[in-house]
């Protein structure tokens, strides 16, 4: 018998006072692959990606449904319990770097903050994983790069900030959400080289969401189309990218 799926879930979700933006929407992401999720702007990607850590009533959203994760219902966990599961066992990196870090807050108090949640060692220890997740990031780990405000990053610094807060804690499931479209075509390559890394350095599975196709394609072992808050295709990369700008033209209509 195979083993269960990582995460499996069967949700609608959406906002008050509008429609539903996920119909009967199921999905499953495998232990340690990297799912690519690909579809134009609109069509529901980044509510699924809040919907799972169940953050969704942050925007004042809904989801009924079943959300399966390593074994527990997450639906059926009280608040309490959900938030030792967020940042722990699923991390979320969004879209904006610079909008999703505190400016208020230097680099190595966030970090502090992100180990802390779920952590209870001694100060060494905290300094200790902060240094190991920003060299898993490739970024320098010095006392002058940790006393930065977020505004004194560039983007690509920041986005990496943020994934060193994300895998702080190594977690089971990495969900990014057009984690590269803030970026130039360099940086978009070196961080997607980066969630390859992560995924094989720690065995994590990644939901990877973008509209665009090639860079899910990518990293992916698995692709994924949504449109109009279903998903409508699923194939490998080789298929997609051997249909080459014709599946690109099909994922443009929808």
């Amino acid at each position: 018998m195979s083993a269960a799926p990582l995460l499996s879930l069967q949700i609608s979700a959406g906002y008050a006072g509008r429609n539903e933006v996920l119909r009967d929407l199921s999905l499953d992401v495998e232990h340690g692959e990297i799912l690519g999720l690909v579809g134009q702007s609109g069509c529901g990607k980044s509510t699924l990606a809040l919907a799972i850590p169940r953050l969704l009533h942050m925007k004042n959203g809904t989801v009924r449904g079943g959300i399966r994760f390593n074994g527990r219902d997450l639906m059926g966990l009280r608040k309490s319990e959900m938030r030792k599961v967020r940042g722990k066992s699923i991390a979320l990196v969004l879209q904006s770097p610079i909008a999703s870090l505190n400016p208020a807050l230097r680099i190595c108090a966030q970090l502090e903050e992100s180990w802390l949640a779920h952590c209870s060692g001694s100060s060494l220890e905290c300094r200790r994983a902060i240094g190991t997740a920003l060299e898993n990031v490739s970024l320098d780990a010095s006392r002058e790069t940790l006393q930065k405000y977020p505004s004194e990053l560039s983007v690509g610094q920041a986005q990496r900030v943020l994934i060193a807060m994300a895998v702080l804690h190594k977690p089971l499931l990495l969900i990014a959400d057009e984690p590269t479209s803030a970026l130039d075509a360099v940086t978009q390559s070196e961080v997607l080289e980066l969630f390859s890394t992560l995924n094989r350095r720690f065995g994590m599975a990644i939901l990877y969401i973008s509209h665009d196709l090639r860079s899910v394609a990518a990293i992916s072992s698995r692709i994924v189309a949504m449109a109009d808050g279903r998903l409508t295709e699923t194939a490998d990369p080789e298929r997609w990218l051997g249909q080459g700008t014709q599946s690109q033209a099909l994922l443009a209509q929808r």
